[in-house]
């Protein structure tokens, strides 16, 4: 049996979602797993991976792989991290509205419009679905405002710029890295 079908039967026979496999210089082995995506809509609260979530996945994996003769010296199981790569429809739709990091694979070249250089590939910003179907981000240039500082009511904001995608047309896509020390909010509710 390959690699991939018992690293997948073995996490999803758990419970987890398989979200990477990697194999590295040295014999390590670095699986990454994520709990089974919930729509908000089914009222579910948001979870996330535990050390313990680690350690079973990594025991039972143990035992898989030395009966699969899986030639590996060191397992390593975790979870994605705070800048989890996005790599299909379901992670895009999971993370709508959260600030993401896009790298195109092609420059925008003539498309870009005058606004954003014609050379541009990578881009931060807000994660929007399109009505027509498709993806978009949007973002501002304006410098981020320092805390403590005063901003006068007299400045302009900087335009909001938006640019659609397609997966096909991402070489990669991940949250970005935005740490918040203040704790866990709750998100601000929407005004249907």
């Amino acid at each position: 049996m390959a690699l991939q079908q018992i690293v997948e039967q073995t996490v999803a026979g758990l419970g987890y979602d398989l979200v990477e496999i990697e194999r590295s210089a040295g014999g390590l082995l670095r699986i990454t797993i994520d709990l089974v995506w919930v729509s908000p809509a089914d009222g579910a609260a948001e979870q996330f991976i535990t050390v313990e979530d680690c350690e079973k996945v990594t025991r039972q994996l143990q035992y898989a792989l030395e009966v699969e003769a899986v030639d590996y010296k060191r397992l390593e199981v975790s979870s994605p991290g705070i800048d989890r790569l996005l790599r299909n429809e379901q992670d895009f739709t999971r993370f709508e509205g959260e600030v993401i990091d896009i790298t195109l694979k092609e420059p925008l070249g003539a498309a870009a419009g005058g606004q954003v250089s014609a050379n541009r590939k990578k881009f931060r910003g807000t994660l929007e679905r399109l009505s027509a179907g498709g993806w978009q981000i949007v973002w501002s240039d304006a410098p981020p405002v320092k805390p403590g500082q005063r901003v006068s009511k007299k400045r302009v904001p900087a335009p909001l710029q938006a640019l659609g995608f397609t997966l096909d047309e991402l070489r990669e896509a991940r949250l970005a890295p935005i740490v918040d020390f203040k704790g866990r909010g709750a998100k601000p509710a929407s005004a249907d």
